[in-house]
């Protein structure tokens, strides 16, 4: 019997998700009617990984009140999910954002071996040269 719940769940997640992990910064489109879109974009403080009932949690601020909202990864009505920033955390749960507000409530970013050089380059002091006239 397991074997068919298992099957027939594994038919339905054909949807291919753009891998993310709890901390980072996404954007998260939604189908909101027959064919208007409807951008989330915050913080992914929680992930569930449970098959077909594999979940996550995206945090926001919206005009100073925070904002969750749980999305079901295989739902048909998500079109999209894309990295805007990953973010560096040790917790697989981020609830202790919750609590936090303003400045505290920043998440430090990955730095991959993609963007490390323009990190670099941005932190570097700029250097001008004198001229002597």
């Amino acid at each position: 019997m397991t074997n068919v719940i298992e099957a027939l769940e594994k038919e339905q997640m054909t949807k291919e998700i753009t891998p993310f992990n709890p901390g980072d910064t996404v954007i998260v489109s939604v189908k909101v009617d027959t064919q208007r879109l409807q951008a989330f974009e915050g913080v992914v403080i929680a992930k569930r990984n449970r098959g077909l009932n594999s979940s996550f949690t995206v945090r926001k601020i919206s005009h100073g009140v925070g904002v969750e909202r749980v999305f079901m990864t295989y739902s048909p009505l998500i079109n999209s999910v894309v990295v805007k920033r990953p973010g560096d955390v040790r917790g697989a749960k981020l609830y202790y954002l919750r609590d936090l507000s303003g400045r505290a409530a920043r998440i430090k970013e990955k730095l991959t071996s993609r963007n490390k050089g323009a990190a670099a380059v941005a932190a570097s002091p700029a250097v001008e040269e004198e001229s002597n006239d």
